[in-house]
């Protein structure tokens, strides 16, 4: 009885020790930076990787297939209203004799920008209106611009948590507090979001799958939303000569009509909760 007493006296000794031991570790241990640099797994830099790869060789395919007439001054991404204006007069007969080819490598290239969140996107709509004016070109940069924002969602599922938590942290918080005060009204409220500048189109895209947004109200709220922005764009597109400015697209007149619109989206979910109030 003695040694079995010892035995089970040391035993708890050796245990009180090794928690100890394993408390001081924890403290220890340094914690990481608030400000670090996003990390992404293997997997997910593979994930990454391969769709960006099937980007490039999806669109170096449709330019392999295409005429290849004044090649040299078409292949340019616009960046500036410049470079929309010299790309107009040098598109406008080429989009015309190969409309089909034209308007596959317009897609490609469109929703290849909006998916990886490349700037320009915006210049892509003004020279959509400009060479196939309002109407045509209007139905063009809705659903590229859908394409491509469905596409960044998915890619952001998969790698997206830890560049958004990067690069917007305050907005992403904000985001999804908002989220969850309106999952009744969702929809609603992504209209609005699409449809005002409230929040930029690039942090939407991202951040939505990683709030639990599910898919088909992002894409509808997409598809409806960003139609009024993508008329007024296009519209100038038919005027570039007139147009001075990226900033003189929307103005405060356009800003308050844009409001005034997506304040319409928001209207059932104001009415519900009066009428829970009362």
């Amino acid at each position: 009885m003695l040694f079995a007493r010892r035995d089970i006296e040391a035993a708890a000794a050796a245990a009180a020790a090794g928690q100890d031991d394993s408390s001081a570790a924890k403290r220890s241990k340094p914690e990481s930076p608030a400000g670090a640099r996003p990390t992404l797994t293997r997997t997910e830099g593979l994930a990454a990787a391969a769709v960006l790869a099937l980007f490039v060789a999806g669109i170096f395919c449709i330019f392999l297939a295409a005429p290849r007439r004044e090649f040299d001054q078409i292949l340019r991404l616009p960046r500036s209203l410049a470079d929309v204006r010299l790309l107009k007069e040098n598109l406008a007969m080429y989009a015309r004799d190969h409309q089909a080819n034209f308007v596959l490598g317009y897609c490609s290239i469109y929703i290849f920008m909006q998916t990886f969140m490349i700037p320009g996107t915006i210049f892509m709509s003004l020279l959509a209106g400009a060479l196939f004016g309002v109407v045509k070109g209007g139905i063009l940069v809705v659903f590229t611009a859908t394409a491509g924002a469905s596409s960044c969602y998915f890619l952001s599922k998969l790698i997206g948590r830890p560049l958004v938590s990067w690069l917007w942290p305050e907005r992403l918080r904000y985001f999804q507090s908002e989220i969850a005060k309106r999952k009744d009204k969702l929809l609603n409220y992504m209209l609005f979001l699409r449809i005002t500048p409230t929040l930029p189109n690039t942090f939407i895209n991202m951040a939505s799958p990683i709030v639990d947004i599910p898919f088909h109200i992002f894409f509808a709220a997409t598809l409806v939303g960003l139609i009024p922005a993508s008329y007024i764009t296009v519209k100038a597109g038919r005027a570039l000569g007139d147009l001075k400015s990226v900033r003189d697209l929307y103005d405060f007149k356009t800003l308050v009509v844009l409001f005034l619109i997506g304040s319409v989206a928001v209207v059932p979910t104001i009415l519900k909760r009066k009428r829970i109030y009362e």
